[in-house]
């Protein structure tokens, strides 16, 4: 199972799960699913919409980390100097938190409309929290 349908707001995408370059993350993430949450923008690390999980303990390790995510690659930061988290960039990212630059574990890749990411990014910035799930198709 590497696909993915992901609803976020009025938005609907495909993706897939990076599971060569994730594996464990994937795997763990997996387990979770249909996942369901509310996303807000960062606008600390520039144009992302995040998912705070505060002290949640994933039990991931550190892999296919990036501190540059491209729009639609979703990171999980498993914690550490900062909360865990979930990102997903529409735009441009320099991933970051009031203790400095962080890097997460790129597990999943939007892989279309890719076009609405930027859509969701600006609704969610304007508009406030917006629903997102996550589900194998």
């Amino acid at each position: 199972m590497t696909s993915l349908r992901i609803a976020a707001g009025p938005f609907k995408f495909q993706a897939r799960f990076e599971t060569d370059l994730a594996p464990k993350t994937c795997d763990i993430f997996r387990r979770l699913l249909p996942y369901e949450q509310r996303v807000i923008h960062v606008r600390w690390s520039g144009e992302a919409v995040w998912i705070p999980l505060g002290e949640t303990n994933l039990g991931m390790p550190a892999e296919n980390q990036t501190s540059y995510p491209a729009p639609g690659q979703m990171i999980l930061y498993p914690g550490g100097i900062s909360e865990t988290e979930i990102l997903l960039a529409y735009g441009g990212v320099c991933f970051a938190s009031k203790v400095g630059q962080l890097a997460g574990n790129h597990f999943i890749t939007i892989t279309s409309p890719l076009e609405d990411l930027a859509k969701l990014g600006k609704m969610v910035l304007w508009e406030g929290a917006q629903p997102l799930r996550i589900e194998a198709v």
